[in-house]
């Protein structure tokens, strides 16, 4: 039998586009000799829907979508989307995949593990399955899974979050071939963790793994397909690319399908998901194009060039807004930038306005020093120009802050944050350096250099007063986000961080005070595209009013 792993890369809600594209990949498959196309979890609605599964009306376009798909489709597919659930209690819906072909839906499998932690909420949804069954098809008895139904192999995870194990269950019920569809988003070092899962799964049971992810970005998220099969024996006998949309075919008599190549390092993964996630959360929303302010520095550097290989230079504006300590170094930076993007580029001096904030301003503030009021208001003069050209212009601003800043509030509310998206909001001040001399790398051979070097060499600075660096009031950046990685990522405490790291307590306790503190600044950010495990976002809940003061756990004797 020849199954074709077909990744496509839906909209939320776009069932007539979504369905297109399932149907013209069916027919492609079909005409390249398969037998059966399996896409991913949800593929029909697309992943993750939160709460439109709460409206009666997108569940019902659900039900009768699959239906049409059933009665039209040129070959058998099994096709994610949002059913009714089993039971008369509980969830009303269920995260569901179905075979159909022939003119109806031959099998119905519902999803039996939900998640519920980090970006994942799927118990305030859906209703888990209670029981599942092999198919037979085409000779193969196939046990469907449903993205984490894989996730808790009890001889993998040190501690499996689950009682059941469908994968095992299924095998002892005859499955022959597991199939699992899935929407798992991206995160660093997370492809390597899966691929050993998998393959870890495909051993012990001694059965091929066929696993089909989504790829494409949906809000903060970004999935990086990179679907593939695995042989009873580990080896790996069919990939399809990462980060864009793919058809591959795999032969289950031969063992052998098609490989497509892969991002061999970390940097470039990273780089190929910034660029996938900002097209598609840009043009998912309707936007024309981007806007970015320019500043000659390092963030606003790698956010402008990210953007022009997802738009085109033709459709991102570049604006410098020097102000009174703005550097000539600075503007020419940002100039010679744009010139090496092709892209449109303008300057706005801001000031005549800083000055005439100030003035307005000077009764109000009398007899007080000037300190970081006076420096945010050229934060938030740049950031009213910028929405102001967003709303003339059609085009989406993109803000440059990095999670390293945003974590440690190093960033201005209705200033440099203002806009619809972040990019680099979770990716450390230190990976931004690494991704802008990958990005000149990648250039190199072409006898040419994207961004300035002097924006990668020069101290880092928001220049809101003279001579200002970053490292006036943060850590060195190599230590800062080591610190913020153990405390955001790890949820170590202060105490066991110093230890680690072999940092001054006091500069750790400093910087987790500062995370705990600008909670409410990052409630109020631009959406994010999360790139490592714990994200600023929807997968990080804490409170804003709260006094807890994280300290090192202390466990009782003998527990």
């Amino acid at each position: 039998m020849k199954v074709a792993l077909a990744q496509i890369n839906p909209t939320i809600g776009d069932f007539d586009g979504n369905a297109a594209k399932i149907r013209q990949n069916a027919a492609e498959a079909g005409r390249r000799g398969a037998d059966l196309a399996i896409f991913s979890e949800l593929s029909l609605c697309g992943y993750p829907p939160f709460d439109l599964v709460e409206r009666p009306a997108f569940v019902q376009r659900n039900l009768e979508e699959i239906e049409r798909l059933a009665a039209e489709i040129s070959l058998p597919s099994i096709v994610g989307f949002v059913g009714r659930s089993q039971d008369d209690t509980g969830k009303t819906v269920a995260n569901c995949a179905a075979l159909i072909g022939y003119g109806r839906v031959l099998f119905l499998q519902r999803k039996m593990l939900l998640p519920t932690y980090d970006v994942f909420d799927e118990s305030r949804y859906f209703q888990p399955a209670h029981s599942q069954h092999a198919i037979e098809f085409n000779g193969v008895a196939l046990g469907i899974t449903i993205c984490e139904d894989i996730w808790n192999d009890k001889q993998f995870w040190a501690r499996p979050l689950y009682e059941r194990d469908p994968v095992a269950e299924l095998v002892g019920k005859g499955a022959e071939l597991i199939v699992n569809v899935s929407s798992s988003p991206f995160h660093l070092h997370k492809r390597e963790l899966r691929q050993k899962m998998i393959h870890s799964i495909a051993l012990r049971h001694g059965r091929p793994v066929i696993y089909v992810n989504q790829v494409g970005g949906n809000d903060s998220l970004v999935f990086e397909g990179a679907s593939c099969v695995i042989t009873a024996r580990g080896d790996v006998a069919a990939r399809a690319a990462a980060f864009s949309e793919d058809l591959v075919l795999y032969d289950t008599g031969s063992q052998s399908g098609e490989i497509h190549p892969q991002p061999e390092e970390e940097i470039e993964a990273v780089h190929q998901a910034l660029v996938l996630g900002t097209r598609d959360y840009v043009r998912k929303c309707g936007f024309r194009g981007v806007i970015v302010g320019l500043s000659g520095g390092i963030d606003s550097a790698v956010v402008a060039t990210l953007a022009v290989e997802a738009f085109g230079a033709a459709n991102v504006r570049g604006v410098a807004m020097p102000g009174p300590y703005s550097s000539e170094g600075s503007v020419r930076d940002a100039r010679d930038l744009a010139h090496n993007l092709g892209m449109e580029f303008e300057i706005i001096p801001i000031t005549d306005v800083f000055n005439s904030y100030r003035a307005s301003l000077k009764e109000a503030f009398r007899g007080r020093p000037e300190d970081a009021a006076e420096e945010n208001l050229q934060a938030r003069v740049r950031g009213n120009i910028l929405m102001a050209l967003s709303n003339k212009f059609g085009a989406l601003t993109l803000t440059t802050g990095n999670k390293s800043e945003l974590a440690v509030g190093y960033c201005t509310l209705y200033g440099d944050m203002a806009g619809g998206l972040a990019p680099l909001s979770d990716l450390p001040k230190t990976m931004v350096y690494a991704l802008a001399e990958h990005i000149n790398a990648m250039h190199a051979k072409e006898g040419r250099e994207i961004i300035p070097r002097s924006s990668i060499t020069k101290p880092p600075s928001a220049e809101l007063r003279p001579n200002q660096t970053d490292q006036d009031t943060l850590p060195p950046y190599e230590a800062l986000d080591r610190i913020l990685r153990d405390y955001v990522e790890e949820m170590m405490s202060p105490e066991d961080i110093a230890e680690k790291e072999q940092l001054p307590l006091k500069m750790v306790e400093e910087i987790a005070a500062k995370v705990d503190h600008n909670e409410y600044k990052r409630q109020q950010a631009a959406v994010g595209l999360k790139m490592t495990s714990k994200a600023f976002g929807i997968g990080r809940k804490f409170p804003i009013a709260q006094a807890f003061k994280p300290g090192r756990a202390r466990v009782p004797a003998g527990s």
